[in-house]
Formats: structure tokens, C-alpha cells, sequence
């Protein structure tokens, strides 16, 4: 436990520096894109001493030091400043449109983990078989298919010709909401006992949690796949079938842990990859989350919301990167957290 602590200590101080290193990184480039910000966030027809006291107020006219300097000092007592596009404050706006990202990557994380190991699980176990050819292409149909087209996909058919699942927004118009808990609704459904709710926002889920799941849960099959069979072919697995072990209990209780280490590897940083891909799939489904408010700032040049929602995600993939650490040393207890593996 102690050895675990130290480790998480230790990545989260080295995650400091990446997060400073990030928030210098796309300051700089948010500030040299063409545009101006404050002329688009005032309209065409503001007056030009209108938009001059607005670039006063951002600091524009200054040297980008001081203007990082400032956002800094903001930043670090939780200020990211007013967006332009919202007139709210960046941290309320990530406050109110986090949530709906993150339960849409949490569903799709579960679609995605478990489709995409028992697919791999069931690809390797029958392996060059007729059962392994039809696993294999649909992973690569998921893999080349972009998530927006699944999106685009799954509303035709389900909403537009089976009519049996909705696709706009996160509830039902009519359906009053759960007091908010999490901010994710359908915890906040279960924990206020609104059993409705709860059923109702996983309808909505569905289809653009799959839509998202698709991609990733196709690579992480392939992945499983691929480790099985090579798995299935080392010394120890041959030593315990000549020990009379049945297959069955080789293939979940021997095989399936360490085959499963690069998929884990990957399924992190898909999970992670999930809230900053899903601008697409959120417009398709009127999602009200963090991606599409982060395009919009970017189509908008919100200097301020552009700058706060990278951070964020910077900060998800870190933590990402650390679960899944701890995750492999767990399931193969060879690997050191922080460590290099021991010679013999």
C-alpha cells in the first residue's frame, strides 16, 4: 500500500509540470490563431472603441507573458475568466457541461470493455475459425468507420425507421430531472430513487454511447485477440495442459489476466480519448457536453473556455495514465509501479 501511495505521489507531482507545460502550450497557440477575439465576440457592427476596451480588459494589447501571467493568477484560484461565447464564467460552463460528457464516456467505457474483451476472448478461442474470421471483420469495419458515421447510422435506423429509441438531448421533453447529486443523471435518477429518470436517460445513452464505443471497443478486440493467440502458445500453458488441466479453466483463470495487459493499456487512453473526440456525436445527438461547448469556443476563439477545456482533458488523460499503472501492476504483479522489471 505504502509503495502504491508513494507511486500515485509521485505521478500526480510530475503531472504539474505537464499540466503547466500544456496550459503554456495551448495559451500560445489560442492567442496566435487568426481572429480577433474580442471583434468576434462583440459582432460586426460594435464600435471600434467597444472592441478596444474589450481587448483592455483581456490583456490582448499586452506581451503574451503578461497575458499568461494573468490567466495564470486567475487559474490557479480556480478563475478561468468569462467566456465570450456564454457571457458565463469558464468554470461554471465546465461545471454545468462536464457532467453529460462524462456519463456519456462512462457508458461508452462499459460498452467498450466489456463488447470489446468478450469479442477479443471469443476471437482467440477460435482462433482461425469461421467464428474468428467474422469477429475480425467486424473490428475492422469499427475500426476504419468514424464514430460520427455509426451516429448518423443508428439514427436512421433506430430512431427514423424502428422508432424505438430517441436521439435528442439527455431526457425526455416533460420528464422533470433528479435534484442534482453527481450532475450525471442517471446517478442522480438511482440516488433519489427515480427509477423513471434513470430508465429514460439510458435510453437516451444508448446510441450515442455505442456510437463512441464502436472505434475503440473494435482496437481493444483485436488487441485481445492478438494476445491470446500469442499467449496460447508459451511454455506454461503447454505445461499445464500436460497436467491435465481442463480448457476452460486455462483459458479465465491462467490465460485471460496477462492477455489482457495491453488491452487495459489501451482502454485507458481510449476512455480518455472518448470526452475529447465526442464533438461530432454530441452535435448529432444534441448532447449538451463539454466537447461541443470546447468546438464551438474554438470556432468562436473563446480564448478563455479554449484554454480551461484543455487543461481539463489534459488532466483526464493524466489520470487515465495513472489507473491504468496501477491496473497492469495489479494484474501482473511482475511489473513495478515506478520500477524497473528485475533481471534474473
Amino acid at each position: 500500500m505504502g509503495k502504491t501511495i508513494k507511486f500515485i505521489a509521485k505521478r500526480l507531482a510530475f503531472s504539474v509540470f505537464v499540466l503547466v507545460g500544456l496550459s503554456i502550450l495551448i495559451f500560445v497557440i489560442a492567442r496566435v490563431m487568426p481572429g480577433n477575439p474580442a471583434r468576434m465576440a462583440l459582432g460586426a457592427r460594435a464600435p471600434e472603441w467597444v472592441v478596444e476596451k474589450l481587448r483592455e480588459e483581456m490583456h490582448l494589447n499586452e506581451p503574451l507573458y503578461v497575458q499568461y501571467y494573468y490567466w495564470a493568477k486567475g487559474a490557479l484560484h480556480g478563475n478561468f475568466g468569462i467566456s465570450l461565447v456564454t457571457r458565463r464564467s469558464v468554470a461554471d460552463d465546465i461545471k454545468a457541461f462536464f457532467p453529460a460528457s462524462l456519463e456519456l464516456a462512462l457508458y461508452a467505457g462499459i460498452f467498450m470493455g466489456i463488447i470489446g474483451i468478450v469479442l477479443g476472448t471469443i476471437s482467440g478461442w477460435y482462433a482461425n475459425t469461421w467464428v474468428d474470421n467474422l469477429v475480425r471483420i467486424i473490428s475492422y469495419m469499427g475500426i476504419v468507420t468514424p464514430s460520427f458515421v455509426f451516429a448518423i447510422f443508428f439514427v436512421l435506423i433506430f430512431s427514423y425507421v424502428l422508432e424505438i429509441l430517441p436521439t435528442i438531448g439527455r431526457l425526455t421533453p416533460g420528464i422533470v430531472p433528479p435534484p442534482s447529486v453527481t450532475g450525471v443523471i442517471t446517478f442522480d435518477a438511482l440516488i433519489t430513487g427515480r427509477f423513471d429518470v434513470f430508465f429514460d436517460a439510458l435510453k437516451h445513452l444508448l446510441l450515442p454511447a455505442i456510437s463512441l464505443a464502436m472505434g475503440p471497443l473494435s482496437q481493444e478486440a483485436r488487441l485481445t485477440r492478438a494476445s491470446l493467440v500469442d499467449n496460447v502458445q508459451k511454455d506454461y500453458i503447454a505445461s499445464e495442459r500436460s497436467c491435465g488441466i481442463p480448457e476452460r479453466t486455462i483459458m479465465f483463470k491462467y490465460l485471460l489476466k496477462p492477455s489482457l495487459i495491453p488491452t487495459i493499456t489501451i482502454y485507458g487512453l481510449d476512455f480518455a480519448s472518448i470526452l475529447g473526440n465526442a464533438f461530432l456525436v454530441e452535435l448529432i445527438f444534441n448532447w449538451p457536453g463539454l466537447s461541443r461547448y470546447g468546438m464551438n469556443a474554438m470556432l468562436q476563439k473563446d480564448l478563455n473556455a479554449i484554454t480551461a477545456v484543455v487543461l481539463v482533458l489534459g488532466l483526464i488523460f493524466i489520470i487515465a495514465n495513472i489507473v491504468v499503472d496501477l491496473t497492469v501492476g495489479y494484474l501482473d504483479p511482475r511489473i513495478g509501479l515506478g520500477t524497473e522489471r528485475s533481471s534474473e
